[in-house]
């Protein structure tokens, strides 16, 4: 829709019946195929340089985002804004620069929550289209993480762990570029780059480190007294004004994925046995095909369940699913609480297109806080059981993840298997789905897949283990007659040997354990600290290097834990069964005080263990039975167990004929 609305009001004396009304008009027209409002400020250059001039600069953006958003501006953000824009000012203050190129504030990508700082349009010395991207920051330290696009740096009140500045820049021109239709019609030039103007560079400076060079070399990062070569760097872009002519084909540039997106990941698919489906994986695959097409046409809300144990292929549909969806000009993304997942199938799907390009079809779960109604075509879900309520670090932000996410999206299919539930904040049910489905007016189809593809393709295997861990009574008391190598083991070195044995063959085999030792950060990058003590048997936990556990070589020498693991698949798993696990008396006996003191997945256990002591033990034994299952059943071809309660041990020998 190319419809805009203007109020005449003084918004600094805006009453609140006209915040009602603006929100109102708001909500009811920003999300559509394209978004009405996603430039916050635009003018020309010098429009921008007389604004900073007067001191009105910050004014006029809060001004427009209380109209164009209906939100207030934090006083912190009011005074970035008036910091970072007289260093603006100074880098446009340059005659060179022609007076009617474009300057956008605050650019909201469609479909998105991400804001494009700082923008500048024009035309180069060839007359062709350019876009500046400039990613502004006001740190003043920072240090690499080793083997990552990221870095620590102090913001939002304390040292976090963030995305490199260029990295950021980088990843917003490959997604404008990727998805943004005018961008790939009038072949427009983006140029990002990123200036922190507080930081001053030092000799070595990590901002410039070698593992960051894939992309500062792309979008180079700009500092503290660098003036001159922002300049230089936007003259190469922008030698002729365009009168926002380039800022209005962008604002206008209908949303679909490039041709050249789709066509390189359709080919990365094509031929890959891993992403091949069989049987009701495909009827699945062809049913949410179907509904997520509807939705397009007729506009309404459609929420997809789809219920599945380990090994039934939830992961391969949704991996087949997002190359299918973007090839029909949808804007879809894969959805996981964990990272280990995003990893692994971001890496198998990167080979022509860009990493970025990549990244930004992959996301976390607590990303869609806030982006409105209906943005993104389709979002799919993997492990939907290991959604939580709150999202961000400090579990702060956002209302429910379930509830964003089908408000987000015109299409939301979740793969889920409630078995998986595995932490105290893992929310995802069912019922949790059809709840926010309701209170959001969307249509609810529900699906299941029954045939086991893991495990050999044994279905007895998983009765058994449910059997096994008295998580529920079956028929399959043992393993006879199923094609599946699982031995139960005296010592915890013999599973390792076979684990790194069966590993040379193709890289798809690692050793797990339960989370009965503590992971002490300090150590996460150190390999001669061996976390996991089992009398004269040591390893550590997966070190922090970078690369995904499933898929690093050295990680084979290393122990992964649920939170690495959970939504992948090996061929061969040893499983190390802690203390949190015995046997007594005929009876499974879980223990969450034998948990480590760092597992956050029984966060809250202890206090709600004084308020409700049943509750508590009920929830304790889900989640670690839970656990124990889903590690057990990683393994397609076998599953080596070593526990450290003897009972157990001969306990589950009897049980697999031993």
């Amino acid at each position: 829709m190319g419809i805009n609305f203007s109020f005449d009001h003084n918004l600094l004396l805006f009453s609140w019946l006209d915040y009602i009304v603006t929100k109102w008009v708001y909500n009811l027209f920003k999300y559509q195929k394209r978004v009405v409002f996603m430039l916050v400020y635009e003018g020309l250059k010098k429009d921008f340089l007389n604004s900073v001039e007067m001191d009105t600069i910050a004014e006029e953006i809060e001004s427009t985002i209380l109209e164009k958003m209906g939100r207030h501006t934090p006083h912190s953000e009011f005074e970035s804004w008036m910091n970072s824009m007289e260093y603006m000012y100074k880098v446009l203050n340059d005659n060179t620069i022609p007076e009617n190129a474009g300057v956008a504030i605050e650019y909201n990508i469609p479909q998105t929550a991400k804001r494009v700082d700082f923008m500048i349009s024009g035309y180069n010395e060839k007359n062709k289209p350019g876009m500046v991207i400039i990613e502004l920051k006001q740190w003043q330290k920072l240090e690499k993480v080793d083997n990552t696009a990221l870095v620590n740096t102090f913001t939002g009140h304390a040292n976090r762990n963030v995305v490199h500045p260029s990295y950021q820049a980088w990843s917003y021109a490959q997604l404008i570029s990727d998805y943004n239709t005018s961008v790939q019609k009038d072949d427009i030039v983006l140029s990002p780059c990123s200036y922190l103007h507080n930081y001053v560079r030092r000799d070595n400076d990590p901002l410039d480190d070698n593992q960051y060079l894939e992309f500062t070399s792309e979008a180079p990062a700009f500092t503290r007294g660098q003036v001159f070569d922002l300049r230089e760097f936007i003259k190469k872009t922008v030698k002729y004004g365009d009168d926002k002519e380039i800022l209005y084909l962008i604002d206008h540039g209908k949303i679909k994925p490039s041709k050249s997106l789709q066509n390189a990941i359709a080919s990365m698919i094509k031929g890959n046995p891993e992403f091949i489906m069989i049987d009701e994986q495909r009827v699945v695959y062809e049913e949410v095909i179907q509904l997520s097409e509807q939705c397009q046409k007729d506009k309404k809300k459609r929420t997809i369940i789809c219920e599945g144990g380990p090994g039934t292929g939830k992961s391969v549909i949704a991996i087949r699913l997002l190359s299918e969806l973007t090839q029909r000009d949808q804007f879809v993304q894969y959805v996981s609480k964990n990272s280990a997942p995003r990893q692994v199938y971001a890496s198998k799907l990167k080979g022509t297109i860009r990493k970025s390009s990549v990244d930004n079809m992959f996301k976390g779960s607590g990303s869609f806080t806030d982006v409105g109604n209906n943005v993104i075509n389709t979002l799919l879900v993997d492990e939907a059981h290991r959604l939580n309520e709150k999202s961000g670090m400090f579990s702060n932000l956002g209302e429910n993840q379930v509830k964003e996410i089908i408000h987000s999206s015109l299409c939301s299919v979740f793969f889920i298997d409630e078995s998986q539930r595995v932490t105290m904040k893992d929310i995802g049910s069912v019922d949790e789905i059809k709840k926010w489905a309701n209170e959001e007016n969307s249509e609810v189809y529900e699906m299941k897949l029954l045939s086991q593809f893991r495990c050999n393709g044994s279905n007895g295997y998983l009765p058994w283990i449910d059997d096994v861990l008295q998580i529920r009574e079956t028929a399959n008391f043992n393993l006879e007659g199923m094609d599946y190598d699982i031995r139960i083991l005296d010592d915890p070195q013999e599973v390792l040997d076979l684990v790194i044995e069966k590993n040379k063959v193709n890289n798809k085999s690692r050793l797990l354990a339960g989370y009965c030792w503590k992971w002490p950060s300090k150590y996460r990058k150190d390999t001669t600290y061996h976390d996991i003590q089992i009398g004269d048997f040591s390893i550590s936990w997966n070190l922090e290097n970078g690369q995904a556990f499933a898929i690093s070589e050295n990680s084979v020498h290393e122990a992964g834990c649920i939170h690495t693991t959970q939504g992948l698949e090996f061929d061969y798993v040893g499983v190390i069964i802690g203390d949190d696990m015995r046997y007594e008396n005929g009876k499974i006996i879980t223990d969450f005080t034998k948990r480590a003191s760092t597992d956050q997945s029984i966060k809250g256990l202890k206090k709600l263990y004084k308020e409700n002591k049943e509750e508590a033990l009920k929830r304790a034994d889900e989640i670690i039975k839970n656990t124990y299952r889903t590690l057990m059943t990683r393994g397609m071809k076998g599953c080596y167990v070593y526990c450290t309660d003897t009972n157990l041990r001969d306990y589950m020998k009897t049980r697999i004929g031993n």
